[in-house]
Formats: structure tokens, sequence, C-alpha cells
């Protein structure tokens, strides 16, 4: 992991930064090891580290020189790197380093981290989620696979893009499917949307059979579509048209200043919604004691789920039993 993250960092910086910075360890790493070998004629590191230098850009003061066959030895090789193979190494540097950012910025490296979420399709939803996740979890990992990008640029956003089709085993494989946690498909629009329903189902089942154990979040548009997805392995389904359509009908009946979208979006925000098992000390009590037990926990039981059904507005004398869950709202962590 820290390999991983290291090596995204380097590949990050600048090209010059980049080829400074290994002509500067290289340089070191000389002159550490002739200030072991001749401790008496390079009395401190910076004695062999100002040789390194001097000696490598073949300008040669003559100040410090190793007088022991070992030294010399290191001389040699630090002559040759510095008159030929340092040159050859930098130039090769320089050409695969432009190769690999420019790789990154058309989707054609592989990711080879893990525990990262997966987000296919960019859109203005996957900006918005890309924000949030880079705002509350800065150090998660985030792989974006898209098939109608051509460049995305990797500076621009923090996350490494992956171009091609998310139903095939192949992009899936550049993706690391195998080691990643979560996978949150977006609907496109533009076309049919049956269609978009169809891809996302067929795009739901590769991703299932790479990563049996993968939490798939995926968008429906169409109703009659909800249920395949399911089946196709999905663990959570999101309706974006229904949520959209009551927002546009509590919009048509109230005329308050600020409207429901704000209010709902300034809620989630702050806040996020659980469903957590009823402990075993509220089986048999009534919903308002359950309610005082999680306030205690800086918790808000806004309602309760039995089986399938789920009551959002419940009878705070209603017993509560062993196989409930709560819903709460708590702020986000």
């Amino acid at each position: 992991m820290v390999t991983q993250f290291l090596r995204r960092f380097y590949f990050r910086l600048p090209i010059f930064v980049r080829l400074f910075s290994t002509v500067l360890v290289v340089m070191i790493s000389f002159g550490i090891c002739m200030h072991q070998i001749e401790p008496k004629q390079f009395p401190t590191y910076f004695d062999g580290i100002w040789w390194a230098f001097v000696t490598a850009s073949t300008v040669g003061y003559g100040d410090l020189i190793p007088e022991t066959l070992y030294g010399k030895i290191l001389a040699i090789v630090l002559i040759l790197s510095g008159a030929g193979l340092v040159t050859f190494y930098l130039a090769t540097i320089a050409a695969g380093t432009v190769k690999y950012t420019q790789d990154l910025s058309k989707g054609l490296t592989q990711f080879k981290g893990s525990n990262h979420i997966i987000i296919i399709g960019w859109n203005e939803r996957a900006r918005t989620l890309l924000g949030k996740l880079n705002e509350k979890h800065p150090e998660q990992s985030v792989v974006l696979i898209d098939q109608s990008l051509t460049m995305l640029p990797y500076r621009e956003h923090p996350l490494h893009f992956i171009r091609g089709d998310a139903s095939e085993d192949k992009t899936l494989i550049k993706a690391n499917i195998k080691h990643a946690k979560t996978a949150i498909i977006t609907a496109n629009a533009g076309k049919n949307e049956k269609q978009i329903d169809y891809m996302t189902i067929l795009t739901t089942i590769a991703l299932r059979g790479n990563n049996p154990n993968l939490h798939i979040v995926a968008e429906v548009l169409t109703h009659s579509q909800k249920e395949n997805l399911r089946r196709a392995g999905a663990d959570v389904v999101i309706r974006s048209n229904d949520f959209v359509s009551t927002l546009f009908f509590h919009e048509v009946y109230h005329k308050e200043k600020k409207n429901h979208l704000e209010l709902l979006l300034h809620f989630l925000k702050e806040q996020e919604i659980r469903i957590m098992s009823l402990p075993n000390e509220l089986v048999g009590k009534s919903f308002f004691e359950a309610s005082r037990y999680f306030a205690r926990k800086e918790k808000t039981a806004i309602g309760y789920m039995r089986g399938e059904s789920m009551d959002m507005s419940p009878d705070f004398q209603e017993p509560m039993h062993q196989e409930d869950c709560i819903i709460t709202l708590q702020h986000i962590e």
C-alpha cells in the first residue's frame, strides 16, 4: 500500500522534479558509500556527496580523490554512470515518465491498489460523488471506468482513470476488480432508458462474477428493471427517476421560499441514514424507549423495519420485536 502510494505520488510530480529527485538520490547514495569506504579521505557524508556530484558531472576539481582500491573501484562505477549510463538513464526515465503520464490521462494504465471504490460512468453525479469522497475521505483510492472519455487529465481529478467497457473482464481486471470494496454504477443519459438499464444489468453481472464479495450500488432508470438488477447481483438499487419525480411533486404543491431539494441536500451533507439491528435490551420495549436509547448515543431514531415493511412514522407506544431494525440519523463520520 505504501509502495503504491509513493509510486502514484512520484509520477504525479512535474517531470523536472522527478528527474532532479532521481539524480539527487543516486548522488547521495554514492557519496554515503564513499564516506563509508574511505572515512579518512572523506571525513563527512557531505564530502562524499560533493565528490559524487563533481565526479558524475565530469567537472573533476581534484580536491577530493579516493586512495584505496575499493574507493577507486567505486569511482570507476560512478564515472561510467555519470559519463554515459546516467545520461542514458535520465533520457529513458524522461521518455518513460512522459509516456506513463500520458497513459494515465488516456486511461491505459492498470490500477494496482486495493480496497478501492470503482465509479462506472463519468457524469455530473460522478463528479459530485468524487468531490464528497475527496472532502470526507481524501485517503480513499477511487478508480473511474468510462468508455466515452478519450482523455481525463490525471492532475485535475484525484482518481485513477480506466478507459473501457465496464461489462468486459479485461477492463475490470485493469481496475483490479478482485481487490475493490465497492462499485457504483451511474446511468448515463442520452440513450433509451431501457437500454441504459440493460447495460447496467450486464455490468452488474460482470462485476459480481469477478468479485463475489463486492458491494455493488447501481442506478436504475425504469421501475420494471429494478428486480432484474437485484437478480443480477446489485446490493443497492437507486431509482433516480422516482426520487426526482417525488421532488417535483413536492415543489408543485408547496410554495416555500426554500425548495425541498435544497433542504434535502443540506440535510444529507450533515447527516447519514443507518439501519441498525435492535439491541437485545430493547426487545419488547416501546419505540419511544428505543428513541431515548439511541438519543443517548447521539443518534435519532426515525423509524423501523420489520421484514420487508418500513414504518417512518411509528406509534411511539409500538412494541419492538427481536427481528426489527431501527432506522437512525447520525452525523457523518
